[in-house]
């Protein structure tokens, strides 16, 4: 973890890991008030820090392609400034899974369906609000050994699907869910792929989803501390077994949650 000290913020950022599905740490100078930065799409930023100096932590979809990327800077009165950084490939491993075949070609009605839930997940994953991060290290929402690694290109029938955009949990069905770190609760509902979800809203764009829950123990407006109970393990939606399906969303973009967790006492 990268530390800013405390003639800023005491605050630890993940790694500077820019591949795809990674995180870009970037430095962005002093100044007295917090700069606004901007992905290459528009999308905000998480910024964080202190007046003698900033960063902006950028998430890098799965999809992109190894490359330079940039982002904007804004500082009030000021021209905006251009940030460069550069992506590094990294190649995941190759999974197959066998589910039932309802799951992979889909009906009529469970096409309509899963394009309604996709449309208003979209809006979930939108969610900006002014607040922003006290700290950014989580903790693993429920004990047990990780059944299968974020980034995993999946085969599903022999059929191939995006990639894995989470981390798998394997627990037994309702084990304790927690929050992974403090929030908000802005959505809960029982979705085709994702079974029974929960959505935390951790401020300035950073967001964690909890799927396959047995049990929602949150409803949309609470308020959770890190810890607290939010529902517990589950099968429910497109699995091969009970796990939990946990993912962080950083500026609109499923990132690896490895890299917000403590080294200490987190399975591998």
């Amino acid at each position: 973890m990268i530390v800013l000290g405390a003639s800023a913020v005491a605050l630890e950022l993940p790694p500077s890991t820019p591949v795809p599905g990674g995180v870009a740490v970037l430095p962005l100078g002093a100044s007295t008030e917090r700069p606004q930065a901007l992905a290459a799409n528009g999308v905000p930023l998480l910024v964080v820090g202190g007046p003698s100096g900033w960063s902006a932590v950028v998430g890098i979809p799965l999809a992109a392609k190894p490359g330079p990327g940039a982002i904007t800077v804004r500082h009030a009165g000021k021209p905006d400034r251009t940030v460069s950084y550069r992506v590094v490939a990294r190649q995941y491993a190759l999974q197959h899974l066998k589910v039932p075949q309802g799951k992979v070609d889909l009906s009529p009605e469970d096409l309509a369906r899963y394009e309604r839930e996709r449309t208003h997940q979209a809006d979930i994953i939108a969610t900006f609000n002014a607040s922003w991060p006290g700290e950014l290290w989580m903790r693993q929402p429920t004990p047990g050994p990780r059944s299968s690694s974020f980034g995993l290109r999946r085969v599903f029938n022999g059929q191939a699907r995006n990639p894995h955009s989470g981390m798998d949990i394997a627990a037994e069905t309702g084990t304790p869910v927690m929050a992974a770190a403090a929030g908000q609760v802005i959505d809960t509902g029982d979705y085709f792929f994702n079974g029974n979800t929960v959505w935390l809203d951790h401020g300035a764009g950073l967001l964690t989803m909890y799927c396959h829950l047995s049990a929602v123990d949150v409803k949309v407006g609470d308020t959770v501390a890190a810890g607290d109970r939010i529902g517990a393990v589950g099968a429910t939606g497109r699995v091969t077994g009970a796990h939990l399906h946990w993912s962080v969303s950083l500026n609109r973009t499923m990132v690896d949650p490895a890299l917000f967790l403590r080294e200490s006492g987190v399975a591998r």
